[in-house]
């Protein structure tokens, strides 16, 4: 099928301003929208939050026919027609969800042209007979959404996406757009061949999400490291993630009783019930979400201020991709992680026990020791996170924690040295809360059953407190001079020989941020990402937030479908008092204006006057 030229009269810089409400292009989009408006294919490499949507909704809207949209999951699909029919643009869905009457109200629509956006799953375009009824229609161009889900090395990988080469077969004149927000160089040219882009224009963005402050911290107590983080974003939305059912359900209980809203989710709760906490979570405003990576891709909400790491993710890129659905609205947003030796042993011994092939666990291994650099390294984790994604950054962020932390290091190499003997003398098999134990010379049932108080390094570490020999054996681990043993079942054995070696010779230095013995209770006041949301009208903010979710329950959508919090700032700034000065309002189009404009205003307006009548 030939490509068509752009309709008459829709004009990109138009339609973005019009229909979307946006002032103008950011970064790489007008580049990117003018060549697949022109008729160009192309591979689009964006951060989360950088508008990779916008890259085919507007040409799919100024080009003549539907632009087919191929999206892993129904819940993404839903969020994007909402937002997209919020705007007046003649968007659908078609997926197993739907009644049978429904989806032929949706597929009578698209033989009668009267679609610029239908969103499908890769299973459904690859029906039998689905794509010979495409072929009758005038198609604008295909998108293929989350693309890194064709690499067989990713952390996503879909089978379905490989098939998807069919299209490059069936309709060699349209456009084909591939959009991802995690591709390292590997994946991007598995991406390029898998889906036969050979020929397609790559658009590499930087993949810095500089709205996100990210912290990381040794796992000490768990449950209250994850609870203390929460409490101090109260009223906040979020998401924390854990790694087993079990861990989800007792973190959701624990935020419960502390006062928080929160919902578990995790892949054996019955469908039903996962499906009623996902819609709550977007649903409503304030709400935490602990689960498993069963969370995944399908959460679209803007408006997510934070994502709490409660145990090590398996890669950076599993991690880059859950820290992304924090801040997408552009907002400040915070991105937290405690681990321990215990998290890379228990990875290590996962993937010893999987059913993968060598070279795949080989993979994994080495991914897993790149995640375990980032968590335990000392430089600007921005740098490390950059640099994996193959950009090199020019200098420190000053937006991670060890950017941010100006204290010195700390020289720990005596404290390393204790460490790496006792772990040789108690016989290399018992993990770090054990031999952290016989250092500080606790008197347990299992230390003397052992003789290990007989040990020339019994108390040998008291100088240190139990929950810092933690943060040093961690740090130990990342260094790479202890090493999980996964035949042993989380013991802790040598590394590196040269390396250990010249620490116990003290040939070389161990230096770290120890913590400190008593760990501070950080208060449970608003996060500077709420604070800076609306520095000024606080409480106007809170009272256009209330306003919002009334809209949207009336709807039945998402309170961010209506308006993000970034448009709701803008207008407690802003505080405008007419129609004119809300259009000007980010991301107020036409049909928003019509829709809520009066609503707004009038609630803006009765604000501003007992501002003044209470002075």
């Amino acid at each position: 099928m030939t490509a068509m030229p752009p309709a008459a009269g829709r004009d990109p810089i138009a339609v973005l301003q019009g229909v979307f409400g946006f002032p103008g292009f950011r970064g790489p989009q007008s580049e990117i929208v003018a060549h697949v408006t022109a008729g160009g294919s192309a591979l689009v490499l964006m951060p989360t939050g950088g508008g990779k949507s916008l890259c085919y909704q507007i040409p799919a809207i100024c080009r003549r026919g539907v632009g087919v949209v191929v999206s892993p999951l129904i819940a993404l699909m839903q969020d994007q027609v909402a937002a997209l029919l919020q705007r007046d643009v003649a968007a659908a869905a078609l997926n197993s969800s739907m009644s049978f009457d429904a989806q032929r109200e949706v597929e009578g629509r698209l033989r009668a042209g009267a679609l610029d956006l239908l969103y499908v799953s890769p299973e459904r375009i690859l029906v039998p007979g689905f794509l010979d009824r495409l072929a009758h229609c005038d198609i604008a161009l295909f998108a293929i959404d989350e693309a890194h889900c064709v690499a067989q090395w990713g952390h996503d990988f879909r089978p379905e996406y490989r098939r998807l080469a069919v299209l490059a077969e069936r309709f060699p004149r349209v456009p084909r757009v591939a959009l991802t927000a995690t591709a390292d160089p590997r994946t991007r040219a598995e991406i390029l061949a898998g889906l036969r882009l050979e020929d397609a224009r790559v658009f590499v963005s930087s993949f810095d999400r500089p709205n996100i402050v990210y912290r990381v911290e040794q796992k000490a107590e768990a449950k209250s490291q994850v609870a203390a983080f929460v409490d101090r974003h109260r009223g906040e939305t979020g998401i924390v993630y854990a790694r087993t059912r079990s861990r989800v359900e007792g973190l959701a209980e624990h935020l419960e009783a502390r006062g928080h809203r929160t919902v578990a989710y995790h892949a054996g709760l019955d469908a039903a019930v996962r499906a009623a906490a996902l819609e709550y979570f977007l649903q409503e405003d304030g709400v935490v979400a602990v689960a498993t990576i069963a969370f995944g891709m399908g959460i679209d909400r803007p408006d997510v201020r934070y994502v709490a790491h409660a145990d090590l993710p398996r890669s950076i890129e599993a991690y880059y991709q859950e820290t992304g659905r924090a801040g997408r609205d552009g907002a400040p947003a915070e991105a937290w992680m405690i681990h321990g030796a215990d998290d890379v042993m228990r990875l290590r011994a996962f993937i010893a026990e999987s059913d993968a092939g060598e070279e795949r666990k080989a993979f994994e291994r080495a991914m897993l020791e790149r995640m375990v650099g980032f968590a335990s390294t000392g430089r600007c984790r921005r740098e490390v996170l950059l640099a994996h994604f193959g950009e090199t950054r020019p200098g420190p962020c000053g937006a991670c924690d060890n950017c941010l932390d100006l204290s010195p290091r700390n020289d720990v190499t005596e404290a390393a040295r204790q460490a790496l003997s006792c772990v040789y003398r108690t016989g290399e098999r018992f993990g770090a809360a054990h031999v952290a134990d016989v250092l500080v010379g606790a008197e347990t049932e299992k230390i003397r059953s052992l003789g290990h108080d007989r040990l020339s390094t019994y108390g040998i570490g008291k100088a240190l407190a139990k929950s810092q020999w933690r943060a040093v054996f961690g740090h130990l681990v990342g260094e790479g001079l202890l090493e999980p043993d996964p035949a042993m079942h989380g013991g802790l054995r040598l590394g590196d020989d040269a390396r250990v070696r010249a620490v116990l010779r003290g040939e070389a230095k161990v230096e770290m941020r120890l913590p400190s013995a008593q760990r501070g209770r950080r208060g449970a006041g608003r996060s500077d990402a709420a604070a800076a949301l609306a520095p000024v009208h606080d409480a106007m903010f809170q009272a256009l937030r209330e306003h919002r979710l009334e809209l949207a329950r009336a709807q039945g959508v998402p309170a961010y479908v209506v308006f993000d919090d970034r448009s709701l700032a803008d207008m407690a700034a802003r505080r405008p008092t007419t129609l004119a000065e809300f259009a000007g309002v980010f991301g107020v189009g036409t049909a928003k204006l019509q829709r809520y404009g009066e609503s707004f205003v009038g609630l803006i307006r009765a604000l501003v006057a007992a501002e003044r009548g209470g002075r």
